[in-house]
């Protein structure tokens, strides 16, 4: 090693070690020690945010991050073959609980790359050829720590895990990339909600906005004069400021005629809401008018 090397090397030594001169007590500490080192550029900002995650993950439980029941897209085997295959390619997910007909139980997991193998080598023809290749289901509590799923994802090679509530029945999913969301972020795919189309049609006169939508924006499509303070552009930011803290998954506020649910966040930040006007006898329908 050269003696410029050798020099830069013990300054970045000499910059850690004043950056943790005290020691932390607590996790509280220990955030407030890693925000000081990246002030002073030891580590990025991404760096940061994914320390940060996988610290909030080693304090979660699995009813903290799991797609709750009314939310999975399940195959029922009552259902025709037909039915079951257009389910599948409208939702496009890898794996599906499948559920008995009476709904109360998972007879096992569908993965799509099987069900297309199947009629690819034209074997797909009857619900019971669908039942040779539903995979096992794995079961976990609700209170499961995410840091030992995530192992556990990881030896098993298993991608999802049926939750259970107390009674035994099916509370909710969740699956690998649940878990690597809470330390990194949003995972978008092909898949996910186009970002660039912030309000989009949904059933029942609901409508899915974008976290992200200008409030000019919704004002503008709704028709509506929202009150709030100047500083705020974005309606994730106004949610946000009314409930005091960031929006978690499935929380609702009624806010200035409207209903707003939460139905994508994390624990930095909301993505998605679900939007219903809140309709009283003496007022008009609100629709946007640009969508």
């Amino acid at each position: 090693m050269s003696d410029s090397d050798s020099s830069s090397g013990s300054s970045w030594i000499d910059r850690i070690a004043r950056v943790f001169s005290n020691e932390p007590e607590d996790l509280d500490d220990l955030i407030i020690l890693l925000k000081d080192a990246q002030q002073q550029g030891l580590i990025d900002h991404d760096a940061f945010y994914m320390i940060e995650g996988v610290l909030d993950v080693s304090e979660m439980r699995v009813r903290d991050i799991m797609v709750p029941r009314p939310q999975v897209d399940v195959i029922d085997e009552s259902e025709s073959l037909e039915s079951i295959l257009q389910e599948i390619a409208r939702s496009a997910h890898s794996r599906y609980p499948v559920i008995s007909e009476t709904k109360d139980q998972v007879l096992g997991i569908l993965l799509a790359k099987d069900v297309l193998k199947l009629m690819v080598q034209g074997e797909l023809n009857s619900i019971e050829d669908l039942r040779s290749i539903y995979r096992k289901p794995v079961f976990i509590p609700e209170s499961k720590r995410v840091n030992v799923l995530l192992r556990e994802f990881k030896s098993s090679h298993n991608h999802m895990a049926l939750v259970v509530d107390e009674y035994a029945g099916l509370a909710g999913v969740v699956t690998i990339e649940d878990v690597l969301e809470q330390i990194v972020g949003e995972i978008e795919d092909e898949h996910d909600e186009d970002e660039e189309e912030l309000i989009k049609p949904h059933n029942g006169g609901s409508f899915r906005v974008q976290a992200i939508t200008p409030l000019d924006m919704f004002a503008e499509s709704f028709n509506v004069a929202l009150e709030h303070d100047s500083n705020i552009e974005t309606l994730g930011g106004l949610i946000a400021t009314h409930l005091g803290h960031v929006p978690q998954k499935d929380e609702e506020i009624v806010l200035q005629g409207f209903n707003f649910r939460v139905l994508k966040a994390d624990s930095r930040r909301v993505h998605l809401f679900l939007v219903k006007p809140v309709k009283k006898p003496s007022d008009k329908q609100l629709v946007p008018t640009n969508v």
